[in-house]
């Protein structure tokens, strides 16, 4: 049920790919605008968020590094990065990080995990590649910048990541063609990390 996800556009995929990428390196760039860094650390930020999950997903897998194979996602870093320092900061909104973030990890999650997939991963371990493609980027960023780490707070970041991969590698299993199922799954990974941003939704702590 699971091997209709190599049956796909890969215009389609590829153009998903490079948006996701985008997002991401954006929401580096914004990490690095916020201390007023240099060019050269937008570059560096933008390039490690963007390509930080994807790069550990392929590595774990035994996949050929697919920034590495193809210029066209460090390009996109690189150029997301320079429209960010060029654009004035009153532009942005004080949580614009965040809101980057959210669609960025609903994206990958699904593309993690169909990747995962087409390359004869299981479907379990393929859903962890998905959470692991979605924030392992952003959990790099927020190390160089001296930021907690997200999985060291409360609020709810990974959990939308999972839910998004979760969904998406069930819904094929059941049967769903691959596009509906990357849609409702995508959506709502988004709606989940988009609602702890809004209404400041997380997980209870442990307190014992």
């Amino acid at each position: 049920m699971v091997t209709q996800t190599v049956q796909i556009a890969p215009a389609l995929i590829s153009g998903l790919d490079l948006f996701g990428i985008a997002v991401f390196a954006a929401s580096g760039a914004l990490a690095a605008a916020q201390r007023q860094q240099t060019l050269v650390t937008f570059s560096f930020f933008a390039l490690i968020t963007g390509v930080g999950g994807g790069t550990v997903r392929d590595l774990l897998i035994g996949a050929p590094v697919f920034w590495v194979q193809d210029w066209r996602f460090a390009a996109t870093c690189l150029i997301t990065a320079g429209l960010v320092w060029v654009t004035p900061r009153t532009v942005w909104n004080a949580r614009a990080l965040d809101w980057f973030d959210a669609v960025g990890i609903a994206i990958y999650a699904v593309f993690g995990t169909w990747k995962s997939l087409t390359l004869g991963v299981p479907l379990l371990p393929a859903m962890m590649m998905g959470v692991i493609t979605a924030c392992v980027g952003g959990i790099i960023r927020d190390v160089l910048a001296g930021e907690p780490s997200i999985l060291l707070k409360p609020e709810i970041y990974v959990t939308a990541a999972a839910l998004a991969a979760g969904l998406f590698g069930s819904l094929l299993w059941v049967g769903l063609p691959i596009l509906p199922a990357a849609i409702i799954s995508a959506c709502a990974g988004f709606t989940l990390r988009a609602m702890a941003i809004l209404k400041g939704w997380a997980i209870p702590a442990y307190k014992n």
